[in-house]
């Protein structure tokens, strides 16, 4: 039910090139006349993050994927101040990046401090990394808003595992809504009967069957 544009198969770097507000509008006018969620990616420094979130509100889209790949420095405090920022022009869905495309390794308190800015929607979670992605499960679950911030796994190595998991932490249990992947871009049609299929409640050996051969796949 979503798209999310300038993150990952359209690529972070079309923002060296004049390509990004672009793209944004090409993506926004194709969906104009549906009810997709639009998701575009948002990256840099504050000032830079601010523009474009500014110009992705300004093109309808709903929500900003916020990348932290520019902070790789920054102290909590100022991550944290840098999602509220952001977060006050758009909607924010955090995004766990995982360090060997760019990312950082980012505890759980500070997951569990985004969890707590109001205007954020939705994490991806992609640090390949079971222990890291517990981080971000369990701060969801402790922040009580677990019904208002829909986990995406970007785990490409363990997508089909993460959608069929129940996570249960302190009586409350959190799963993730969908898949947030490049990957998914290539074959469209074929995950979207996926998550149908995980949805609907299918086999779960069969399932977990298809999903060691999507990560065979993706490894291709």
């Amino acid at each position: 039910g979503g798209l999310a544009v300038g993150v990952h198969t359209t690529q972070f770097e079309i923002r060296d090139c004049g390509l990004l507000q672009p793209v944004l509008e090409l993506a926004a006018a194709e969906a104009s006349s549906t009810s997709t969620v639009l998701v575009a990616g948002v990256c840099g420094p504050t000032p830079q993050a601010l523009r474009e979130a500014t110009l992705a509100r300004g093109l309808g889209y709903h929500a900003g994927l916020l990348s932290l790949s520019a902070l790789r420095d920054a102290t909590i405090d100022q991550l944290i101040d840098h999602v509220r920022a952001v977060s006050q022009v758009i909607p924010v869905f955090g995004f766990y990046l995982q360090p060997a495309v760019g990312g950082r390794a980012l505890p759980h308190e500070f997951w569990r401090r985004v969890c707590e800015v109001d205007n954020l929607c939705g994490i991806k979670v992609a640090p390949f990394h079971r222990y890291q992605t517990l981080d971000v499960v369990r701060a969801v679950a402790a922040s009580g808003r677990a019904n208002e911030n829909a986990l995406y796994t970007g785990n490409d190595d363990n997508i089909v595992a993460d959608l069929l998991t129940p996570f249960t932490f302190g009586g409350t249990t959190v799963r993730f809504a969908g898949g947030l992947l490049g990957q998914w871009a290539v074959g469209t049609k074929s995950a979207v009967q996926l998550l149908r299929r995980i949805h609907e409640g299918a086999n779960p050996s069969l399932l977990l069957a298809l999903g060691a051969q999507l990560t065979d796949l993706n490894s291709a």
